[in-house]
C-alpha cells in the first residue's frame, strides 16, 4: 500500500511543488492538503495519515503546535517539516519530527526523508558500532577539529573542545555545549569519525568528550553514569557493553 500523505503549507506554490516532488515516488500518495494549522488538525483527526509534510509558520498556529497535538495520538503520522526557516530544527526534533527540510530542496533530499519516515525505526536510524577500536581511536580526526552548525542563515564552526557530548536525533545530532544545545546535520556515527580520540561512544545514543567528565557513578544496573563538568552537572549513561572499555581507557 502507498503511504497516505498530508501536505500542510499556507502558500499555494509551495503545496504545488511538494505535490509535484511527491508524485515522483510510487510509494507515497497525497490524499489531502491544508493551508493552516486549524485545517491540518481537522484533517488529521478525520483520516489516518501515514505522513505529514508540515510548514512551520502558518496562520492560526505553527506547525510545531500541530505536531505536538498529534504526537501522542494512536497511529500518529510521521512528521517531516518543510520550511524556509532553519532556526526551528531543535524544536522540531523535540516534537519527534523525523526530518527537517529547509527550502529549497530537491527530490533526492526529500527521498531520504521519506525513507527515514517510512522504513527506519529509531533504533535503525542511529545504530552504534562496537566500542571504538584502537585503530579508530588513533586515526586522525577532522583536520580542523571543528563542526559546522547552521544558525540563523550562517554557518558557525564549533570547536570540538567546546563539545561536552553529542546525542543522537534520528540521523542528526545534538551537540551539548556549556550553555546551549545545538543541532547539526551529522549523524552520531559521522561525528564519531570526525572528532578526536578523546571522544568515546558510551551508548548507542551518546558520544562523550572524556576531557569534560567530572565523575563516574555506578547506576543500579551495574553500569555507569558520567557526570559532566558543566554548571548543570549533566549526566550521560554508559551502556554495560561499553562500560568495561571505558574503565580500561581511564585506567580503572
Amino acid at each position: 500500500m502507498r503511504a497516505r500523505c498530508l501536505i500542510v503549507d499556507d502558500e499555494a506554490p509551495a503545496r504545488e511543488e511538494l505535490r509535484y516532488l511527491l508524485g515522483t515516488f510510487d510509494h507515497v500518495q497525497v490524499v489531502g492538503e491544508a493551508t493552516n494549522a486549524e485545517e491540518a488538525l481537522v484533517l488529521l483527526r478525520s483520516l489516518a495519515y501515514d505522513l505529514v509534510l508540515l510548514d512551520i509558520k502558518m496562520p492560526g498556529g505553527t506547525g510545531l503546535e500541530v505536531a505536538e497535538a498529534v504526537r501522542d495520538a494512536p497511529n500518529a503520522p510521521k512528521v517531516i517539516f518543510t520550511t524556509a526557516y532553519p532556526d526551528y530544527a531543535v524544536d522540531a526534533f523535540d516534537v519527534d519530527a523525523v526530518d527537517y527540510l529547509v527550502k529549497p530542496f530537491d527530490a533526492q533530499r526529500l527521498g531520504r526523508a521519506l525513507d527515514r519516515a517510512l522504513t527506519a525505526t529509531p533504533e535503525e536510524t542511529e545504530t552504534a558500532p562496537p566500542a571504538r577500536s584502537e585503530q579508530a581511536r588513533n586515526s586522525q580526526p577532522d583536520p580542523l577539529g571543528r563542526i559546522p552548525v547552521q544558525q540563523g542563515g550562517r554557518t558557525v564552526l564549533i570547536d570540538e573542545s567546546a563539545i561536552l557530548y553529542a546525542s543522537a536525533a534520528r540521523g542528526y545530532s545534538y551537540l551539548q555545549l556549556a550553555g546551549e544545545r545545538v543541532l547539526v546535520s551529522l549523524s552520531l556515527n559521522e561525528l564519531e569519525r570526525r572528532l578526536g580520540k578523546h571522544f568515546f561512544r558510551t551508548h548507542r545514543a551518546y558520544l562523550v568528550n572524556l576531557n569534560h567528565v567530572r565523575e563516574l557513578r555506578p547506576d543500579f544496573n551495574g553500569a555507569l553514569v558520567l557526570v559532566m563538568d558543566d554548571h548543570r552537572r549533566s549526566r550521560v549513561e554508559v551502556s554495560r557493553r561499553h562500560a568495561r572499555e571505558l574503565r580500561r581507557l581511564l585506567g580503572l
